[in-house]
Order: C-alpha cells, then structure tokens, then sequence
C-alpha cells in the first residue's frame, strides 16, 4: 500500500487501547496510562470527532481549548488541501489531482471523520484509473471498517474488492485480502473460513498494518485447533516451519497446541487458563469468548473420548487434572447439547460412547429420501393418469 510500513496502523493501535479501556478485567491503574495514550493519539492527530465522542461516553475529559485548537487545525488543514485539489486540478495533471484527493482522504482518516473520510474515498476512486490503486483505497475503507467494527462496511469491501480482481490485480494484494478476510469471518465467528484464509497466507503475510505476525500467528492457531482434523493440524500448523518460529514468543501457545496433539491433556488445560485472559482481553475474540471456550473443550473432550468404547469417569478426571465432580458437570452440559455422543453410567462411574455411524445415517437418510421420491411419482402418475 502507498507509503505503508511494516507497523500496525495507529488508529487500529488506538482502537485496541479503547477497547481496553471498556473492560472491566483490566487494572484501574492500567487504565489511567491507557487514557492518557488515548488522549496523547487524540490531541496528536488532532482527532476532534473522536475526541467529542469519547467525551460523550465519559471516556475521556473535556478540554475545550484542546477542542477548539483541534477544530482550528483541522479548519486550516482541509483549507490547505481543498487548495491543492484547486491547483492541481487548474495546473497539473491526473495522477497530481488524484494525489491531491488521496492526500484529503487520509486526512479525514487520520482525524477519525468517518463520514467525510468514506465520502472522500468515493471522491478519490473516482479519479482512479489503475486497478491496484484502487484496492489500496478498499484497504483503507477495510481499516476504517475494523476501527468502528462496522461489518456491514467490511462486508461489501471485500466484495468490492473481489470483483476489482476480476479485472485484474497484483498477488500481493489478493495474499493482503485473505487476511483481511480472515479477520471479518474470526470477528463474524466463521471459524473454519477465517482458519483457511490465514494459513492460505501464512508464507505470503505482508498485512502488517493490521496485526502483527505474532497476533496473526496467535490466531491462526486458535481458528485451526477448533476447525481442523487431527490429520490437517499435524500438516499445517503442527509442523509448519512459519509457525514455529513465532509459537515460542506467545505465552502459553506452543503447549496448548502441542499438549492438544500430544494428548496431554494435563497440560493442555493448565495452558488453556493461561490463554484465557489473552483471548478475552482480545478486541476481535472477546465477543465470541464463551463460544470459543466451549468449541475447545468439545474439541478436546471429543478427542479423548475418540480412544474408548468406555472409561471411567475418574480416569478422565485424572487425565485432565480435574476433579470427578466438574469432568460430571461439564460432560452433562455437553450431551444435553448434543456436543459429545456418549452416555454416563452414573451408578457405575463410567462414560459409554456411542459415535453416530457415519455409513449408516447415510444409509437411513437414501432409503427416507427414496420413499419420498417414490410417493412424489405415485401422485404425479395418478394426475397424469387422470
């Protein structure tokens, strides 16, 4: 993208900080210098919109003299640059007169006007003729979209994005898309898409404006343990050589993922706890926290249970280093939901599995939809014969 380095966006940094500033797990003293950068990043980009907002929400103090010096800036600055479109418009040529509106666009985005930054963006499209460019607009637009958490801007985006590559477009960019892409389904709950788009671009990852590779790694893994077989997670994020050299630097990952593999299962829940606050502080996760925890321990359950026709439930109490009362409790839950196929024999103190034959409700699912096809033709060869 145009003038991007390899840095998340500062306004996707700022919108982290807010988020955190909402959470009621994070420390009041943490939240003292998470307002104070908040306010810094506000004055800096002399964000007087978000400014106004913030105070509104109780978020952030009023300082009309700080407002007022924001709005004066921003009075001049857009003065400045309505007067170079003038220019470049009279003077120079369509490439400048474009620079000239990109220039404007980046300016709204920077001071947090939403509005006039999309309607800006609009502008700026309009005067763009290469395919590349054009995208790199729908990239700012996706940005825009993941600072309000606006879905339904990020929704059409990428399918505004799509459809430019249809005409055309660099490899480069198709890779960024998947990313962005991956964040909208994991923010949507679309685990399994999301799981596939990342690893699709884990050795192509250029999107450092978003996330970066360590938080990108981070959730990766957790979208492919909740999607992927045993067999895929072994080949694709097991072993993966862009994984592991990133795993180590997350706290807790490498043993939830490989005590996941390794089935043990001790471990595995000792690593689990230590993520839990990582996943629940996240911005894109926290909204699918308690989804999230119950899909991993189906997972995980599951996966334990794969191995026996029956077991005790103190054994897998002592697997998991629970105790005999909450492996009880939590199973129940469970097979209420339909999650685990099995059945407690609670007299005898042992967990029976019944896996649903695959072949077999295949089976039943032909000879019912047969019986239906039959008794469709029997009422249309009576009209027919009528």
């Amino acid at each position: 993208m145009e003038g991007q380095e390899e840095t998340q966006q500062p306004h996707l940094q700022l919108a982290n900080k807010l988020f955190l500033l909402s959470q009621p797990d994070v420390q009041d003293i943490e939240k003292v210098r998470l307002k104070e950068e908040v306010f810094a990043s506000v004055k800096a980009d002399d964000m007087a919109p978000l400014y106004e907002t913030l105070v509104s929400e109780s978020v952030l103090e009023m300082d009309q003299s700080v407002l007022d010096a924001m709005r004066a800036k921003i009075q001049d600055e857009v003065k400045k640059l309505d007067e170079k479109i003038a220019d470049a418009e009279e003077n120079l040529g369509e490439s400048e007169v474009r620079e000239a509106h990109l220039a404007k666009s980046l300016f709204f985005i920077r001071i947090g006007d939403k509005e006039k930054a999309l309607e800006q963006l609009k502008v700026t499209e309009s005067k763009t003729v290469a395919v590349g460019q054009k995208m790199d607009l729908v990239f700012y637009t996706l940005q825009l979209g993941f600072f309000y958490m606006d879905f339904d801007l990020i929704s059409k985006s990428i399918e505004k994005a799509k459809n430019l590559f249809e005409e055309g477009g660099d490899w480069e960019r198709k890779n960024r898309l998947k990313v962005y892409e991956g964040l909208y389904c994991m923010s949507t709950r679309n685990f399994k898409k999301a799981a596939d788009l990342f690893l699709d671009s884990i050795s192509t990852f250029t999107t450092y404006e978003i996330f970066p590779y360590d938080i990108f790694i981070f959730y990766t893994v957790l979208t492919s343990i909740i999607s992927l077989d045993r067999v895929s997670l072994k080949q694709k994020v097991v072993d993966a050589p862009e994984i592991l050299t990133v795993i180590g630097k997350i706290p807790y990952l490498s043993e939830f993922l490989n005590s996941l593999y390794d089935c043990q299962y001790k471990s595995f829940f000792a690593a689990f706890a230590g993520l839990t606050e990582q996943i629940k502080l996240d911005r894109y996760l926290h909204p699918h926290f308690r989804y999230y925890m119950r899909e991993i321990r189906t997972v995980v359950y599951s996966q334990f249970l794969e191995s026996y026709k029956s077991v005790t439930i103190e054994a897998m109490a002592k697997a998991f280093g629970v105790t005999v009362d909450f492996i009880d409790v939590e199973l129940s839950r469970f097979i209420a939901a339909g999650k685990l196929h099995c059945k407690i024999d609670k007299v005898s103190g042992v967990l029976e599995t019944n896996r649903p034959d695959a072949k077999n409700s295949l089976y039943q699912a032909t000879i019912k939809q047969g019986d239906f096809l039959l008794n469709r033709i029997q009422k249309l060869s009576r009209v027919i014969d009528l």
